[in-house]
């Protein structure tokens, strides 16, 4: 009888181990889902622009956003004017 108190505790502590190890291939698996990347990620670039406590936009850094790309295609429209000229 001695000898199955240890194997039992051996055999309890490995079926722990693998239910943890269970739950973090679940965690692993959800966190690496393509449409939980996406809604982390649409999430992250809302918070930029929208104030996640109280709803109101970010004025700010829409304003940073929509000059970065007007400079942009001004910038590009500039550079096609100047090695186009004939």
């Amino acid at each position: 009888m001695a000898k199955a108190d240890p194997t039992s505790a051996l055999e309890g502590e490995i079926e722990e181990i693998r239910e943890r190890l269970a739950g973090t291939i679940d965690q692993l698996l959800y966190r690496s889902s393509p449409k939980t990347i996406a809604s982390r990620q649409t999430a992250a670039v809302k918070a930029v622009y929208v104030d996640p406590e109280t709803g109101q936009p970010r004025t700010g850094n829409i304003v940073k956003t929509v000059g970065g790309v007007v400079g942009t295609i001004v910038l590009i429209l500039a550079l096609r004017k100047l090695t186009s000229t004939k």
